[in-house]
Protein backbone atom coordinates (compact mmCIF):
# COMPACT_ATOMS: atom_id res chain seq x y z
CA UNK A 1 0.00 0.00 0.00
CA UNK A 2 2.63 2.54 0.80
CA UNK A 3 4.44 1.48 -2.52
CA UNK A 4 1.39 2.89 -4.37
CA UNK A 5 0.78 5.93 -2.22
CA UNK A 6 4.23 6.88 -3.53
CA UNK A 7 3.85 6.00 -6.40
CA UNK A 8 0.64 8.28 -6.52
CA UNK A 9 2.26 11.05 -5.26
CA UNK A 10 4.98 10.88 -7.66
CA UNK A 11 2.74 11.17 -10.73
CA UNK A 12 0.96 14.43 -8.91
CA UNK A 13 4.16 15.33 -8.37
CA UNK A 14 5.22 15.10 -12.09
CA UNK A 15 2.02 17.45 -12.74
CA UNK A 16 3.27 20.64 -11.01
CA UNK A 17 6.46 20.42 -13.04
CA UNK A 18 6.89 22.89 -15.59
CA UNK A 19 8.73 22.08 -18.38
CA UNK A 20 10.19 23.84 -21.58
CA UNK A 21 11.06 22.67 -24.87
CA UNK A 22 13.97 24.34 -27.09
CA UNK A 23 12.26 24.13 -30.84
CA UNK A 24 14.58 24.47 -33.89
CA UNK A 25 12.05 26.20 -35.61
CA UNK A 26 13.58 26.06 -39.28
CA UNK A 27 15.63 23.39 -41.32
CA UNK A 28 18.76 25.79 -41.41
CA UNK A 29 18.80 25.66 -37.99
CA UNK A 30 17.90 22.12 -37.37
CA UNK A 31 20.89 21.15 -40.04
CA UNK A 32 23.22 22.61 -37.64
CA UNK A 33 22.30 20.63 -35.03
CA UNK A 34 22.63 17.38 -37.06
CA UNK A 35 26.74 17.84 -36.70
CA UNK A 36 26.01 16.61 -32.90
CA UNK A 37 25.75 12.73 -32.82
CA UNK A 38 23.91 12.90 -30.22
CA UNK A 39 20.80 14.67 -31.79
CA UNK A 40 19.41 11.84 -33.34
CA UNK A 41 16.67 13.52 -36.15
CA UNK A 42 17.60 13.65 -39.48
CA UNK A 43 14.26 15.01 -40.78
CA UNK A 44 12.91 18.42 -39.78
CA UNK A 45 8.91 17.79 -40.60
CA UNK A 46 9.52 13.92 -38.83
CA UNK A 47 11.11 16.13 -35.99
CA UNK A 48 8.50 18.93 -35.77
CA UNK A 49 5.37 16.04 -35.37
CA UNK A 50 7.43 14.34 -32.87
CA UNK A 51 7.74 17.67 -31.04
CA UNK A 52 4.00 18.09 -31.40
CA UNK A 53 2.75 14.91 -29.94
CA UNK A 54 5.09 15.88 -26.88
CA UNK A 55 3.11 18.60 -26.14
CA UNK A 56 -0.08 17.09 -26.69
CA UNK A 57 0.66 14.80 -24.47
CA UNK A 58 2.43 16.80 -21.98
CA UNK A 59 -1.58 19.05 -22.32
CA UNK A 60 -3.34 15.75 -21.90
CA UNK A 61 -2.06 15.14 -18.62
CA UNK A 62 -2.23 18.49 -16.77
CA UNK A 63 1.74 19.95 -17.66
CA UNK A 64 2.20 23.01 -18.38
CA UNK A 65 4.54 23.37 -21.49
CA UNK A 66 6.56 26.52 -23.09
CA UNK A 67 8.44 26.74 -26.06
CA UNK A 68 11.68 28.81 -26.44
CA UNK A 69 13.44 29.35 -29.74
CA UNK A 70 16.78 26.95 -29.54
CA UNK A 71 19.21 28.88 -31.76
CA UNK A 72 22.42 26.43 -32.46
CA UNK A 73 24.80 28.80 -32.81
CA UNK A 74 23.84 30.34 -29.08
CA UNK A 75 23.94 26.72 -27.75
CA UNK A 76 27.39 26.25 -29.06
CA UNK A 77 29.13 29.47 -27.66
CA UNK A 78 27.11 28.71 -24.16
CA UNK A 79 29.00 25.30 -24.37
CA UNK A 80 31.97 26.58 -24.57
CA UNK A 81 31.70 29.72 -22.56
CA UNK A 82 30.19 27.43 -19.77
CA UNK A 83 32.76 24.47 -20.35
CA UNK A 84 30.21 21.95 -21.23
CA UNK A 85 30.12 19.18 -23.57
CA UNK A 86 27.61 19.97 -26.86
CA UNK A 87 27.39 16.88 -27.70
CA UNK A 88 25.43 15.73 -24.76
CA UNK A 89 21.85 15.85 -24.19
CA UNK A 90 22.15 16.96 -20.42
CA UNK A 91 23.64 20.19 -22.09
CA UNK A 92 20.91 20.99 -24.54
CA UNK A 93 18.76 20.59 -21.12
CA UNK A 94 20.77 23.32 -19.49
CA UNK A 95 20.73 25.73 -22.20
CA UNK A 96 16.85 25.01 -22.85
CA UNK A 97 16.63 25.73 -19.04
CA UNK A 98 18.86 29.17 -19.64
CA UNK A 99 16.69 30.35 -22.60
CA UNK A 100 13.17 29.70 -20.06
CA UNK A 101 14.56 31.89 -17.83
CA UNK A 102 16.19 34.70 -20.21
CA UNK A 103 14.63 34.04 -23.85
CA UNK A 104 11.59 34.64 -25.20
CA UNK A 105 8.92 31.97 -24.94
CA UNK A 106 5.25 31.34 -25.12
CA UNK A 107 2.89 28.69 -23.70
CA UNK A 108 1.96 26.03 -25.13
CA UNK A 109 -2.19 26.48 -25.51
CA UNK A 110 -3.28 23.55 -28.19
CA UNK A 111 -2.49 25.22 -31.36
CA UNK A 112 -0.65 23.20 -34.19
CA UNK A 113 2.42 24.56 -34.41
CA UNK A 114 2.47 25.67 -37.69
CA UNK A 115 0.59 28.57 -35.99
CA UNK A 116 2.80 28.63 -32.85
CA UNK A 117 5.99 28.65 -34.79
CA UNK A 118 5.57 32.18 -36.16
CA UNK A 119 4.58 33.34 -32.61
CA UNK A 120 7.89 32.40 -31.15
CA UNK A 121 9.46 33.90 -33.62
CA UNK A 122 7.76 37.76 -33.19
CA UNK A 123 8.18 36.94 -29.68
CA UNK A 124 11.98 36.68 -30.66
CA UNK A 125 11.80 39.37 -32.91
CA UNK A 126 10.21 41.46 -29.84
CA UNK A 127 12.42 40.64 -27.31
CA UNK A 128 15.19 41.51 -29.81
CA UNK A 129 14.47 45.19 -30.68
CA UNK A 130 13.54 46.21 -27.25
CA UNK A 131 16.66 44.91 -25.87
CA UNK A 132 18.38 47.01 -28.70
CA UNK A 133 16.43 50.04 -28.47
CA UNK A 134 17.10 50.26 -24.35
CA UNK A 135 21.09 49.29 -25.07
CA UNK A 136 21.02 52.47 -27.95
CA UNK A 137 19.20 54.77 -25.25
CA UNK A 138 21.46 54.01 -22.40
CA UNK A 139 24.71 54.87 -24.61
CA UNK A 140 23.23 58.15 -25.20
CA UNK A 141 24.00 59.70 -21.71
CA UNK A 142 23.87 62.41 -19.70
CA UNK A 143 22.50 65.95 -21.83
CA UNK A 144 26.00 68.22 -21.89
CA UNK A 145 24.47 71.42 -21.22
CA UNK A 146 21.45 70.06 -18.61
CA UNK A 147 23.09 66.90 -17.32
CA UNK A 148 19.91 65.08 -17.81
CA UNK A 149 19.88 61.62 -18.66
CA UNK A 150 18.93 61.83 -22.60
CA UNK A 151 17.50 58.10 -22.82
CA UNK A 152 15.80 57.99 -19.74
CA UNK A 153 13.84 61.40 -20.72
CA UNK A 154 12.69 60.38 -23.98
CA UNK A 155 11.37 57.33 -22.50
CA UNK A 156 9.18 59.34 -20.23
CA UNK A 157 8.10 61.58 -23.46
CA UNK A 158 7.46 58.64 -25.67
CA UNK A 159 5.44 57.22 -22.98
CA UNK A 160 3.38 60.87 -22.31
CA UNK A 161 2.75 60.59 -26.29
CA UNK A 162 1.47 56.92 -26.05
CA UNK A 163 -1.10 57.79 -23.55
CA UNK A 164 -1.95 60.73 -25.40
CA UNK A 165 -2.31 59.23 -28.52
CA UNK A 166 -4.45 55.96 -26.75
CA UNK A 167 -6.91 58.72 -25.02
CA UNK A 168 -7.53 60.87 -27.71
CA UNK A 169 -8.57 57.83 -30.38
CA UNK A 170 -11.95 57.28 -30.74
CA UNK A 171 -13.48 54.39 -29.10
CA UNK A 172 -12.56 51.07 -30.64
CA UNK A 173 -9.53 48.22 -30.51
CA UNK A 174 -6.07 50.10 -31.38
CA UNK A 175 -3.28 48.66 -33.59
CA UNK A 176 -0.37 51.05 -33.76
CA UNK A 177 3.02 50.33 -35.67
CA UNK A 178 6.17 52.46 -35.14
CA UNK A 179 9.15 52.26 -37.44
CA UNK A 180 11.95 54.29 -36.94
CA UNK A 181 15.26 54.93 -39.82
CA UNK A 182 18.68 54.92 -39.13
CA UNK A 183 22.05 53.21 -39.36
CA UNK A 184 22.39 50.17 -39.19
CA UNK A 185 18.94 48.89 -39.63
CA UNK A 186 15.10 49.95 -39.34
CA UNK A 187 13.44 49.03 -36.12
CA UNK A 188 9.56 48.40 -36.13
CA UNK A 189 7.23 47.93 -33.03
CA UNK A 190 3.59 46.74 -33.04
CA UNK A 191 1.02 47.17 -29.97
CA UNK A 192 -1.98 46.15 -29.59
CA UNK A 193 -4.89 47.54 -27.45
CA UNK A 194 -8.24 45.86 -27.42
CA UNK A 195 -10.97 47.32 -25.88
CA UNK A 196 -12.46 45.65 -22.48
CA UNK A 197 -15.44 45.01 -21.25
CA UNK A 198 -15.64 49.13 -19.63
CA UNK A 199 -14.47 50.29 -22.81
CA UNK A 200 -10.96 50.85 -21.19
CA UNK A 201 -8.10 49.41 -23.18
CA UNK A 202 -6.02 46.50 -22.27
CA UNK A 203 -2.11 46.86 -23.53
CA UNK A 204 0.18 43.70 -23.01
CA UNK A 205 2.98 45.06 -21.00
CA UNK A 206 5.94 43.51 -22.92
CA UNK A 207 4.56 45.07 -26.41
CA UNK A 208 4.24 48.29 -24.78
CA UNK A 209 7.64 48.45 -23.37
CA UNK A 210 9.07 47.61 -26.78
CA UNK A 211 6.79 50.16 -28.74
CA UNK A 212 7.85 53.15 -26.42
CA UNK A 213 11.68 52.36 -26.07
CA UNK A 214 11.37 52.48 -29.80
CA UNK A 215 9.29 55.44 -30.13
CA UNK A 216 12.12 57.02 -27.42
CA UNK A 217 15.17 56.07 -29.50
CA UNK A 218 13.56 57.87 -32.64
CA UNK A 219 12.62 61.30 -30.54
CA UNK A 220 15.99 61.40 -28.61
CA UNK A 221 18.32 60.65 -31.80
CA UNK A 222 15.64 62.96 -33.77
CA UNK A 223 16.09 60.06 -36.40
CA UNK A 224 13.29 59.63 -39.18
CA UNK A 225 10.46 57.62 -39.21
CA UNK A 226 6.69 57.24 -38.84
CA UNK A 227 3.81 56.19 -36.47
CA UNK A 228 0.31 55.06 -37.86
CA UNK A 229 -2.78 53.99 -35.75
CA UNK A 230 -5.32 52.11 -37.24
CA UNK A 231 -9.47 51.95 -34.98
CA UNK A 232 -11.42 49.24 -35.08
CA UNK A 233 -14.71 49.49 -34.04
CA UNK A 234 -18.20 47.45 -34.92
CA UNK A 235 -21.04 48.73 -37.15
CA UNK A 236 -18.45 51.60 -38.16
CA UNK A 237 -14.87 51.92 -40.98
CA UNK A 238 -11.79 51.54 -39.75
CA UNK A 239 -9.96 54.69 -38.84
CA UNK A 240 -6.42 55.23 -39.68
CA UNK A 241 -4.60 57.91 -38.66
CA UNK A 242 -0.66 58.85 -39.02
CA UNK A 243 1.96 60.66 -37.51
CA UNK A 244 5.54 61.57 -39.27
CA UNK A 245 8.75 61.62 -36.52
CA UNK A 246 11.13 64.07 -37.81
CA UNK A 247 13.62 66.42 -35.68
CA UNK A 248 12.95 64.80 -32.50
CA UNK A 249 9.34 65.67 -32.74
CA UNK A 250 5.97 63.73 -34.29
CA UNK A 251 3.97 65.90 -36.75
CA UNK A 252 0.77 64.81 -37.97
CA UNK A 253 0.20 63.61 -41.25
CA UNK A 254 -2.98 64.92 -43.31
CA UNK A 255 -5.62 62.60 -44.40
CA UNK A 256 -4.08 63.06 -47.92
CA UNK A 257 -0.30 62.02 -46.50
CA UNK A 258 -2.17 58.88 -44.52
CA UNK A 259 -3.56 57.75 -47.74
CA UNK A 260 -0.90 57.78 -49.84
CA UNK A 261 1.30 56.26 -47.46
CA UNK A 262 -1.03 53.29 -46.92
CA UNK A 263 -2.04 52.83 -50.81
CA UNK A 264 2.12 52.88 -52.28
CA UNK A 265 3.72 49.87 -52.09
CA UNK A 266 6.79 50.42 -49.97
CA UNK A 267 9.32 48.94 -52.60
CA UNK A 268 8.32 49.66 -55.98
CA UNK A 269 6.49 52.68 -55.18
CA UNK A 270 3.70 51.49 -57.31
CA UNK A 271 -0.32 52.53 -56.06
CA UNK A 272 -1.92 50.33 -54.45
CA UNK A 273 -5.60 50.21 -54.44
CA UNK A 274 -7.33 51.42 -51.18
CA UNK A 275 -8.94 49.32 -48.45
CA UNK A 276 -12.84 49.09 -48.79
CA UNK A 277 -14.49 50.11 -45.24
CA UNK A 278 -11.43 52.38 -44.29
CA UNK A 279 -11.54 56.26 -43.68
CA UNK A 280 -7.81 58.13 -44.19
CA UNK A 281 -7.95 60.74 -41.39
CA UNK A 282 -6.04 63.78 -40.09
CA UNK A 283 -5.08 62.31 -36.76
CA UNK A 284 -6.79 64.05 -33.10
CA UNK A 285 -4.88 66.95 -31.51
CA UNK A 286 -2.33 65.73 -29.04
CA UNK A 287 -2.30 69.38 -27.16
CA UNK A 288 1.62 70.67 -26.38
CA UNK A 289 4.24 68.65 -24.76
CA UNK A 290 4.72 69.33 -21.12
CA UNK A 291 7.96 70.45 -20.03
CA UNK A 292 11.34 70.57 -22.27
CA UNK A 293 10.65 68.56 -25.93
CA UNK A 294 13.60 67.40 -26.16
CA UNK A 295 17.83 68.66 -25.69
CA UNK A 296 18.09 71.32 -28.51
CA UNK A 297 19.43 73.56 -26.03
Amino acid sequence: MAHTDHQTMRRVLRREIAGTIGLLTDEHDFRAMRRYRSFTFDDHQTYLRQVEAVLRARAAQGTHTTLALFDPEDYAAYCAQAGLDPEAPASRSRFTAELAATGPTIPYDGRPLDALVPALVDEAVRQATWEYATTLLSRLGPCPTCGEDIGKAAFTRASELLIRILDTAPPGDRHLVCSVSGPPDTLIAVLHGDRDADDGIRLDEAEALEFTSVLALGLATRSPGGLVLRVTAPDTADRVYGWRLRCGRLEPLTAAEVFDAYCTDVESGDLISPESGVDYCEPPDLGAESGTADHRH
